[in-house]
């Protein structure tokens, strides 16, 4: 028996390109973004928004790809553990989800900027939030070897996110309204088991050091 008497099992370690794949489509969270990016862009040119959504998903692609092929070299430069990055990871991606779940009237992220979107809200931190940023830097750190396959994961996962993303208008005329909030809180409530096991693998990590 473990001297902890419990082992955190951590959901990084020997993952799968598919299991990164769905991990990362869940943190990036497109059917949960598909009411709020319907705000956000309700008083553009219909013409445009399409071009709106795919460059700040673009975007959002850009800065994930940034933090998984560079970012160990900043936790190292930071002198940031990984137990820290788990912990504080799984702490932030607990309360986005809890904001899913029970949301706020002015949204998961707060109040938007006026005019057009630009980088805020839609691609940072909607789609590049914390948690998407925090699991792509556990990714690459755990399993550095493995990088290839991660970024092939990033790119699987933003291809489905940028689908769901660019047909929300549509999407929204088929679900209705309560259908979008029922997988709204229904994404919450997975990325809530996702980051309570994140927050025990790092307290675990901790704890055997």
């Amino acid at each position: 028996m473990a001297d902890s008497g419990y082992i955190a099992i951590d959901i990084y370690m020997g993952m799968t390109l598919l299991s990164a794949v769905i991990l990362l489509f869940l943190v990036m969270d497109p059917l949960g973004n598909v009411p709020v990016f319907l705000t956000v862009l309700q008083d553009v040119d219909s013409s445009k928004r399409n071009k709106i959504v795919f460059r700040e998903l673009i975007i959002a692609f850009c800065v994930l790809a940034f933090f998984l092929l560079g970012g160990r070299y900043i936790l190292v430069l930071l002198q940031i553990t990984e137990p820290s990055l788990s912990i504080a990871g799984g702490i932030i991606l607990f309360l986005i989800a809890l904001k899913m779940i029970f949301p706020i009237h002015e949204g998961t992220f707060g109040e938007s900027p006026e005019g057009e979107p630009f980088i805020v809200p839609l691609a940072i931190p909607l789609v590049a939030g914390p948690s998407a940023i925090t699991t792509v830097l556990l990714l690459a750190t755990r399993e550095p070897t493995r990088l290839t396959e991660w970024f092939l994961a990033l790119v699987c996962a933003w291809v489905l996110t940028a689908a769901i993303l660019l047909l929300s208008t549509t999407l929204s005329r088929f679900l209705g309204k309560r259908g979008l909030v029922a997988l709204q809180r229904l994404m919450g409530m997975l990325l809530t088991t996702i980051a309570v096991q994140m927050f025990l693998t790092g307290v675990n990590q901790f704890m055997s050091r």
